[in-house]
């Protein structure tokens, strides 16, 4: 009895203990941005270039045109929300891979809803109920997902896949049966009162729906480490029996976990309708939602880390047009790829050593 005790205890301690050192994630980060620099430059090499200039050509280039930064931030904006997204779900102990198909039902939900609104209509009014259809509608699908876990025993990742084929088709079969117009892929625009302003950098897409990503990092970041609910779910992704017996619901936080994760994830419709296109268009956003995972796992779950990914990330896919001239523009694409592998192997290799000194 008294060893099943102190079992028990452990798993307690283990469940509310503190998050891992800010040291050992930052190694952990660190290992795989230097995996991945040293693997692209060895495709740099293969593929006739010289690593050095290229690496260099491209942080140049990109820092010196104001177009190119504007870029840069535009897809960090987006890689952000489908980041935190993920990130939320995987310290809750599920595995987000949903992001894309909850992107594309705030992108439809976000478009609907400002075509649909008044032209008179105030644009703080507008704005928000453009923002509030997208983020209800991804949290829409994100629910789901957690409702099939609980209440099915369905896995997170299979269901997530699924949702996101039938969103995708659902989005398409709307778009042509109601939106598309005069033969295009695309939808009527959005009142102007719903748009939002751009950063006014060199013509790019950047916009002011950077803000919106800006306060959702603030906003998880007090949650997270600052709140219950935050170390209710915390809990629950690491040891769910143990946060069971001190009487939290697993069932309902992982649901809400998984709305949330959602709603974060058709936020980042803002970015893509309200700030750039106007309008829905087949494939806005597309590949965003699963980016983010490689956002989320660079950033080792922490908000301002996935952040900082986010930006590296939207440097990456800017940066590789810039150098275009030099390498296969299919080589800096090939990169992404390289990080979210290198975070995997550098986590579970940092992870391995705390356990052995400890």
């Amino acid at each position: 009895m008294s060893e099943r005790r102190e079992n028990f205890a452990k798993r307690l301690q283990r469940a509310f203990a503190p998050q891992p050192t800010l040291g050992r994630e930052l190694q952990a980060a660190l290992i795989a941005l230097l995996a991945s620099i040293a693997i692209g430059s060895m495709l740099m090499m293969i593929a006739g270039g010289a690593p050095g200039h290229i690496w260099w050509a491209m942080i140049t280039r990109t820092a010196s045109d104001p177009y190119a930064l504007g870029q840069v931030l535009y897809k960090a904006t987006g890689l952000t929300l489908t980041g935190l997204s993920v990130a939320l779900a995987l310290d809750a102990g599920l595995f987000n891979i949903g992001a894309e198909g909850q992107l594309t039902a705030g992108v439809l939900a976000c478009a609907c809803a400002g075509v649909a609104l008044p032209a008179g209509m105030p644009p703080v009014c507008a704005v928000a109920l453009c923002i509030g259809a997208a983020a209800a509608a991804g949290g829409a699908i994100g629910a789901a997902i957690g409702v099939l876990r609980v209440a099915r025993g369905g896995n997170e990742v299979i269901t997530s896949i699924m949702l996101n084929v039938i969103v995708g088709g659902v989005a398409l079969w709307l778009g042509n049966a109601v939106l598309f117009r005069g033969g295009t892929t695309r939808g009527p625009a959005i009142i102007a009162a719903a748009e939002l302003p751009q950063l006014g950098l060199g013509g790019s897409s950047a916009n002011f729906s950077i803000v919106l990503a800006i306060a959702a990092v603030g906003g998880m970041w007090w949650l997270r480490s600052r709140t219950t609910w935050g170390r209710a779910w915390r809990a629950v992704g690491r040891d769910p029996e143990a946060a069971r017996c001190v009487g939290i619901s697993v069932g309902r936080t992982q649901i809400f976990v998984m709305l949330g994760a959602g709603a974060l994830a058709g936020l980042a419709a803002a970015n893509f309708v309200l700030g750039h296109k106007h309008a829905f268009e087949e494939g806005l956003g597309r590949g965003t939602g699963i980016l983010g995972i490689a956002a989320a796992l660079l950033g080792r779950m922490h908000p301002v880390g996935v952040a900082i990914a986010a930006l590296v990330l939207g440097f990456l896919s800017s940066g590789g047009l810039a150098i275009a001239d030099l390498v296969p523009k299919e080589l800096t694409e090939m990169l992404l790829g390289v990080v979210v592998l290198s975070v995997t192997v550098s986590t579970a290799w940092v992870r391995r050593r705390a356990e052995v000194s400890a």
